[in-house]
């Protein structure tokens, strides 16, 4: 394999990384998850310019921050394409209930007493603190008070796909679906210029959004080429509600309003009959599979190797941190790959390498920014993780990528690099004050369930 700009000898360029493996995940439109053994990467001004053998990189590129990484892989940063990241502050709060018993009787009420922008700052802030030291590199948020959201990562250099969220109801974000889409597109407009944040329509579900927002959201989302994220068909009480309301399940009910499509990023689908997946997979539909969070909720399964099978982009993500208790996608992973084989009964279901490409350029796909991230290529943006692998756990090591799925863990992450910028350096936050952030999290505590 051999990519590079055409650039004159010994250019100097920003950053050298030389591991012992690189797996680009994608290369000209194809997969490429086969381990590339002693290559090196060039990054300059944020982005990828050069993947060659380290000796002929060497003799193109030079760099006074040339960093040698023996014994770890490179791949591209995790992207968690569904997350709720100020909800990390309600992390542990109410557990071991079913979904509709978590939400009213917990969540919502706790919501309603804490969530405003200090909230939401500090939770955000928790949770990509998290994320970078996982190896995540961006995120798909769905939360109220989204402008909070979007200066968090900006100001810490994150990247971001910042829902703009629509309910029918009133919250502390809006006084209703008009107001919700109003504020949403004014943020967007505020960070149009970011080389970090993108936006994408959050209508929550479909029983918490009715028809007349949903048709406003469809034809901004077409107009504008602006994705719709949303939880649909996550339990069977939400289709069986759906049915006794509309006479119809909640997927035939989005078609109806113009809303399957490409644009559509469809969050658990835990609940999916065989016409609904063909469905989804003749109208480019993207689907976010949460394992963990489905399986602490009791809300379902979701047939994942059916999807790939129909060839339907596939996508990971963590959920928020009050559903799962975590934003781990090493665990998200490995729980989604064994879960798919005892779901079908089929140990080839769901493989590692079906795993990380969901875990990394699936989820660049569905957010549309699959030319941006997800993968290690020429051009695109350096969003890069470096995982140890000389570690005793990870020996002996036959396949990186195996061993990335099914055996190594966050605490092997030693680097993470967002658009370039060194964000976790020998496992330690770069931009972030780790003793400041525990202390944050432990007022909130405090103040949310005093002892």
């Amino acid at each position: 394999m051999n990519q590079s700009t055409n650039q004159p000898s010994l250019q100097s360029v920003d950053q050298i990384i030389s591991p012992e493996w690189v797996i680009p995940v994608s290369y000209k439109g194809k997969r490429k998850l086969e381990p590339f053994r002693n290559y090196s990467v060039a990054i300059h001004k944020d982005k990828i310019v050069a993947i060659e053998p380290t000796e002929q990189l060497l003799e193109a590129y030079s760099s006074d921050q040339h960093l040698k990484l023996p014994g770890q892989v490179l791949i591209p940063g995790f992207v968690n394409s569904h997350t709720h990241a100020a909800m990390s502050l309600f992390k542990g709060l109410s557990d071991d209930l079913p979904l509709m018993m978590w939400l009213e009787n917990h969540i919502w009420p706790a919501e309603k007493k804490w969530v405003d922008d200090k909230f939401c700052e500090d939770g955000v802030t928790l949770a990509v603190a998290e994320m970078l030291l996982s190896g995540t590199t961006c995120f798909n948020d769905m939360y109220f008070q989204p402008n909070m959201t979007a200066k968090v990562a900006q100001n810490i250099g994150m990247r971001a796909s910042v829902g703009m969220l629509v309910f029918d109801f009133p919250s502390v974000w809006g006084s209703g679906w008009e107001a919700y889409i109003k504020k949403g597109l004014s943020l967007r407009d505020d960070y149009k210029h970011s080389d970090l944040l993108s936006f994408a329509f959050a209508p929550h579900a479909p029983y918490t959004v009715s028809d007349e927002p949903l048709k406003k959201i469809a034809t901004l989302s077409n107009e504008l080429s602006i994705p719709v994220h949303m939880h649909i068909h996550e339990t069977a009480h939400e289709v069986k509600e759906s049915m006794k309301q509309y006479g119809k399940r909640p997927l035939k009910r989005l078609q109806e309003l113009d809303l399957v499509n490409p644009n559509l990023i469809a969050v658990h689908m835990t609940q999916l009959q065989r016409n609904e997946i063909e469905t989804i997979a003749n109208h480019g539909v993207s689907v976010v599979h949460c394992p963990q969070s489905n399986m602490k909720l009791a809300s379902g399964i979701s047939p994942i190797q059916d999807l790939l099978t129909a060839e339907v982009n596939v996508a990971l993500g963590t959920d928020g941190n009050a559903s799962n208790n975590d934003l781990n996608m090493f665990s998200e992973m490995k729980t989604a790959s064994l879960l798919s084989k005892v779901y079908t009964g089929s140990a080839q279901a769901c493989t590692a390498k079906d795993t990380l490409y969901a875990a990394t350029m699936g989820g660049a796909e569905a957010l549309g920014l699959g030319e941006t991230c997800g993968s290690i290529e020429v051009g695109k943006a350096a969003d890069l993780a470096s995982i140890h692998l000389d570690t005793l756990q990870a020996q002996p090591m036959y396949d990186p990528v195996s061993q990335i799925v099914y055996t190594a863990g966050r605490e092997q992450v030693s680097h993470v690099w967002v658009n370039g910028k060194l964000q976790v350096a020998d496992g330690k936050l770069t931009q972030l004050n780790l003793e400041k952030l525990l202390n944050m999290a432990k007022s909130w505590r405090a103040k949310i369930q005093p002892s």
